[in-house]
This record gives structure tokens, C-alpha cells and sequence, in this order.
């Protein structure tokens, strides 16, 4: 257009920060919650996150959030709702992506109208809040009985296809032909969007998610590729798993000594986003343990043995006519039996004797062997 009339238009750039994606994986295991009930039950737990996601969408009018439930059996958004909302009830937000109907047969929490709180809080809260109080109503004693773990890998996949799929619609494009460009050039599909900053805050109560290994280490490795880091906070529990999540993917790592402190360790440490933490000292995990787990018997181990062709890990030699578990290839694993491998110390350093190194009364104390000085016949 301003090559047909002449006009020099400019288009306004935003110089602000970039929007913030802030995406929560809450664990909502009745077992692990069971032992945190003296001191801090599920529901005081999730009105403090209800607080915190209040504090981030407004730090900034463009800022989103997602928050999904790691369950004993599955993985489910509570917020936004999968359900759409229909047209004849107007209780959702403004892209329609929250259900406030009733469903099997007791009508949910409606949105209150309270003059005095801001009306998308009230939104968010209220469909998180539903969404919660389905999860635990479907939740049957078979499904508790069946397993104690909890779906984190599961959960980790659907924040990642959340982020994914977030980032590309965020921004909107301007027309038909200018989409299809966008599409077919990379180049141009990151020139065209708004940057959208995004990361994943894990709230665990697990102890043991040796099981869920090999999924959880595919949601890492994608999230280390798009450069999304992972926040950990253990409120309970002690897992290698998640400790190498945050150090992976450059993430937060905290497990607090109070767990009834939750509001003040999310505030004052997981509030600020990936541009604000540039400026700010972060609190780090200090040491990382890398140990891996099995693939056989889901344990963590020191030593194991490798396959050689798929690289999984195992921590005995001895497999059904030593076939891999993964790929099953043979592995010839006689000499590893014969030999198996020994953990090597490491080398003690000596420690300097006192008066070493300084200047000694014995002439050619200090002089080093084979530095060529000259002999006197």
C-alpha cells in the first residue's frame, strides 16, 4: 500500500515485556496427599495457586495461563475446560473454552458477582474449581487401588502441547495469503509472531516416579529442544527425576521445609517470568543427583548396564535369553558377568607439607630434575 498511494505508514511496536504463558501440572495423587493432610490438605493447596495464578495474570494484560491435574490414572486440563460452552449460556470467557454448566446431575460452582473482584479472576477461579471437583468425583476406588504413581509424563505432554500449540495462535495473522506464507517459511513465521514467553511449574507431592522415566525424559528433552524451563516445587517426597528436569531445562528447583508455607515459596520465587529472572537472583537445587532408573525393574541405580544398541539401562545382567527389554537385540552379556564393572575410587590429593614450596636453606632444593643446568668438572 505505500508503494500505490505514497504514504509512509509505521507500524507500532510494542516495547514492553512479552507475554507470559505460565503453565501449572498440579499433583492431585490422593495417596501422596494423604501423609501432607496434618498440614497442608489439598484444598488450602489449591486456594493458595488459585491466588498465585491471580498474581500472574495481572502482572501483565496479556499474560495466559493453564493449569492440569497429574491424577493416580490419567491427565486432564482444569483449566481451560475441554468442554465448550453453548450459546445459549454465557458463563465462559470470551474464546469460550470453559464449561460452568452442570453436569451429572448437580449443577457446579457458578461465577459469583461480586462487585469488588475482577471478573476473569473470578473466571478462572471458578472453572478451575469445577474442574477439580469433577476430577474427584470420577475418581473410583479401582482407580486408587490400581495404582500409586501419578501421570507426570502424561501431564508434561499435554502442558507441551498446550505451549506449542498457544505460541502459534497467539499471534494472528493478517489475512489469508499472509498465512499460508507464514506456514510455508519458517523464516518468516518467526519474524511475523509476538514472542511468547512460556514455562511449566510442577507442584509434586510424589515420592517415587521411577515408572514414569522414559516418558518424563522425552517431555524433558522437548522442553530442553524449545527452550521451556521446567520449575520444580516438592512440597513432599524426593525424586532424581524431577531434580534433573530443573537442571536440564534451566528451571527452578525448590523443596521447602514448611510445606504450609506454599503461598509465600510461589509468590516470592516462581512469580517472575524468564525475562525477570534475567535481573534477579534465582535460589538453585545445589547438588543434582544424575542417577538413572532401570528399565526393568523402574529403580534408581548406581551402576547398570547399557544396551548397546537402544541405550536403555539395566540393572542386572541376567535378562530372559539376554534379549534387550526395549529393542530386543541380543546382548552378549557373558563377559559383563565375568567382569562386572567396579565403581573407582577417586585419587586422594596430598596435601602440601608446611614449608613446601617456599625458600628452603638447602642450596638446589627448588631446582626441578632435567632443567639442564650446567655440571662443573
Amino acid at each position: 500500500m505505500n508503494a500505490i498511494d505514497g504514504t509512509d505508514r509505521h507500524t507500532k511496536v510494542d516495547e514492553g515485556p512479552p507475554p507470559s504463558l505460565l503453565t501449572i501440572v498440579l499433583d492431585t495423587n490422593p495417596h501422596a496427599w494423604a501423609h501432607l493432610s496434618s498440614s497442608l490438605p489439598l484444598s488450602t493447596a489449591l486456594a493458595n495457586i488459585l491466588v498465585f495464578v491471580n498474581a500472574h495474570l495481572a502482572s501483565g494484560n496479556a499474560n495466559c495461563v493453564a493449569v492440569i491435574a497429574a491424577h493416580s490414572h490419567k491427565a486432564c486440563f482444569l483449566y481451560p475446560a475441554p468442554n465448550p460452552v453453548s450459546p445459549q449460556k454465557d458463563h465462559g470467557t470470551a474464546n469460550g473454552d470453559v464449561e460452568m454448566g452442570g453436569t451429572s446431575g448437580r449443577p457446579l460452582h457458578s461465577i459469583p458477582d461480586n462487585p469488588n473482584k475482577y471478573r476473569p479472576f473470578s473466571t478462572v477461579e471458578t472453572a478451575i474449581v469445577n474442574s477439580f471437583t469433577k476430577l474427584m468425583e470420577e475418581t473410583k476406588q479401582s482407580h486408587l487401588a490400581s495404582t500409586p504413581t501419578t501421570m507426570i509424563g502424561g501431564a508434561l505432554s499435554l502442558a507441551l502441547s498446550f505451549i506449542a500449540k498457544t505460541t502459534l495462535l497467539h499471534a494472528p495473522v493478517t489475512s489469508r495469503a499472509d498465512d499460508m506464507m507464514a506456514l510455508a517459511d519458517s523464516e518468516t513465521t518467526k519474524a511475523q509472531r509476538v514472542p511468547l514467553t512460556s514455562r511449566i511449574l510442577i507442584v509434586s507431592v510424589s515420592g517415587d516416579l521411577a515408572n514414569q522415566y522414559i516418558p518424563v525424559m522425552n517431555s524433558i528433552f522437548a522442553a530442553q529442544r524449545k527452550r521451556i524451563p521446567i520449575d520444580i516445587l516438592k512440597l513432599a517426597g524426593d525424586t532424581v527425576l524431577l531434580q534433573q528436569a530443573s537442571d536440564a531445562t534451566g528451571g527452578i528447583y525448590m523443596k521447602p521445609e514448611k510445606p504450609e508455607g506454599l503461598l509465600q515459596y510461589l509468590m516470592m520465587a516462581f512469580l517472575p517470568d524468564a525475562t525477570a529472572r534475567a535481573h534477579l537472583v534465582m535460589p538453585s537445587a545445589g547438588g543434582v543427583d544424575f542417577r538413572a532408573a532401570c528399565f526393568c525393574h523402574r529403580k534408581v541405580v548406581d551402576i547398570g548396564y547399557v544396551c548397546s544398541v537402544c541405550l536403555s539401562i539395566f540393572c542386572t545382567a541376567q535378562l530372559p535369553d539376554n534379549l534387550c527389554l526395549t529393542c530386543n537385540s541380543y546382548l552378549s552379556l557373558r563377559s559383563a558377568q565375568m567382569n562386572p564393572p567396579a565403581l573407582i575410587p577417586k585419587k586422594k590429593k596430598k596435601k602440601k607439607r608446611a614449608g613446601q614450596g617456599t625458600d628452603s636453606a638447602t642450596p638446589g632444593a627448588n631446582t626441578p630434575v632435567g632443567s639442564g643446568t650446567p655440571m662443573h668438572t
